[in-house]
């Protein structure tokens, strides 16, 4: 088996007892192959009833404990994890699969696919059939936004994000789309402007990783529209990206 960025995951046998270090994932497999996670991040908060040992966080996960626990596979993600920590794993004899940074909604199922049909030897869960057919259509443009995950300093979403794609495909697109960064952090008055020179209408907050609020955000762009989004919906790709289209398609109605 070959992972997203082409490095061989020694599996002998379909993963039974896996330690996930990606929030998303951890939903995904969770629910396809129930029972199989003897470990997650302390981030990984659904399905809310899962109950096993937590080894941190996705950026800095506690090795040594994911070593103690003895999976026979790992996951992690090339934006979210470090490769000092993978190849740590891969060093203790420990199979990584390691999931590209999807820049599109398709080719993150098509990744999530791989993973449960090879390495779980899944058939195709329901979910994700689903999924596959609720995101295939693009809306129409209705809105133009700007998209910040941080503040403090402000970063915002740019070009090749996964939730630049998910708000595209329900009509809404995104000002930083064509920037060279995928994660612009432009000046507050350059964000600002954006608006008052009539390039943006839409102002898109979601709860992670920054939890923006009615408190925390808008207060900076007096006069703008502005929603707040479930970052699951946003950035998750598993099982949740089919209630997010539902959610998110009601910004633009």
């Amino acid at each position: 088996m070959i992972d997203d960025l082409g490095e061989v995951v020694p599996l002998r046998e379909p993963a039974s007892r896996v330690v996930s270090l990606v929030p998303s994932l951890t939903e995904a497999v969770e629910v396809s192959a129930p029972g199989r996670l003897a470990g997650a991040t302390d981030y990984c908060t659904h399905p809310v009833d899962l109950d096993v040992p937590r080894v941190g966080g996705s950026k800095y996960p506690n090795v040594d404990e994911v070593l103690e626990l003895e999976p026979d596979l790992v996951l992690a993600n090339s934006e979210e994890n470090r490769p000092e920590d993978v190849e740590r794993l891969r060093a203790n004899g420990i199979p990584v699969w390691v999931m590209e940074a999807s820049a599109t909604v398709p080719a993150a199922l098509g990744s999530i696919r791989r993973l449960l049909t090879q390495a779980y030897d899944l058939a195709e869960p329901d979910w994700l059939v689903e999924a596959e057919e609720v995101w295939r259509e693009t809306r129409p443009e209705r809105f133009r936004a700007v998209v910040p995950v941080w503040r403090k300093p402000w970063i915002v979403l740019g070009r090749d994000t996964f939730g630049g794609d998910v708000l595209r495909r329900v009509g809404i697109g995104n000002v930083y789309a064509d920037d060279e960064e995928r994660y612009p952090r432009p000046k507050l008055e350059a964000l600002q402007r954006r608006f008052a020179d009539g390039d943006a209408n839409l102002l898109v907050l979601p709860d992670e990783p920054y939890e923006f609020t009615a408190d925390d955000g808008p207060e900076t762009f007096p006069g703008t529209k502005y929603v707040l989004v479930s970052g699951r919906h946003l950035t998750w790709y598993g099982p949740s990206l089919v209630e997010a289209h539902a959610h998110l398609t009601r910004l633009v109605l």
